[in-house]
């Protein structure tokens, strides 16, 4: 269903691309909090507000390192990196941070490390389960055909599902998800971008 949702996403009419991840995030949202109960008792302290903040920071610092080696690297980089921010061109800049912080991220966080990464640690361990997430959280992107974004979901997979692996609470992920979106996206995007911030 992930699959065949990010598809209409990505390969739907771009102007309505925001109502699209809007309407998907909500319903991963749903299925991750009625397959997985322990997702529906939030625990949210001030450690992790910190640890939230503080994972969405070594994260954009990854980015920050990926950005300039995509764009020198792939054929196409600068201009699928290009492609990706102008998304922020669809809807004004408030809303869009308001679906990502209210529906969005949360909504991934919950579904790929808190139900389906969960899910797979149960029966195939942890760490098997931290890989197996990372490729389905990648491969959900397989289907944009922009090679710089699919390298970036898979490293963001992969750094969301090992810290998952290693124990960190889900509110601090969910958390760290909504800062990095909203700060790499709409507020400092990575260097290089040509729409500025």
């Amino acid at each position: 269903m992930a699959y065949a949702a990010f598809a209409l996403i990505f390969r739907g009419p771009r102007v309505r691309f925001w109502q699209r991840m809007t309407i998907t995030g909500a319903a991963l949202g749903s299925i991750a909090l009625a397959g997985e109960p322990g997702l529906r008792r939030p625990r949210l302290g001030l450690r992790d507000v910190g640890l939230g903040l503080a994972i969405a920071g070594g994260l954009y610092a990854v980015f920050q390192i990926g950005d300039r080696a995509a764009r020198r690297i792939l054929p196409r980089g600068e201009a699928e990196i290009s492609d990706i921010y102008a998304l922020r061109s669809l809807r004004p800049r408030g809303e869009i941070a308001l679906r990502l912080a209210a529906v969005i991220a949360p909504a991934e966080e919950l579904f790929w490390r808190g139900l389906l990464q969960r899910a797979l640690g149960a029966r195939v361990g942890a760490v098997r389960a931290a890989a197996l997430a990372t490729g389905a959280y990648g491969g959900a992107h397989l289907v944009t055909g922009n090679v710089a974004l699919i390298g970036a979901a898979a490293t963001a997979g992969l750094y969301w599902s090992a810290l998952a692996a290693l124990g960190a609470p889900m509110a601090a992920l969910v958390i760290s998800h909504v800062v990095w979106d909203v700060w790499i996206f709409l507020v400092a995007p990575t260097q290089g971008d040509p729409g500025g911030a």
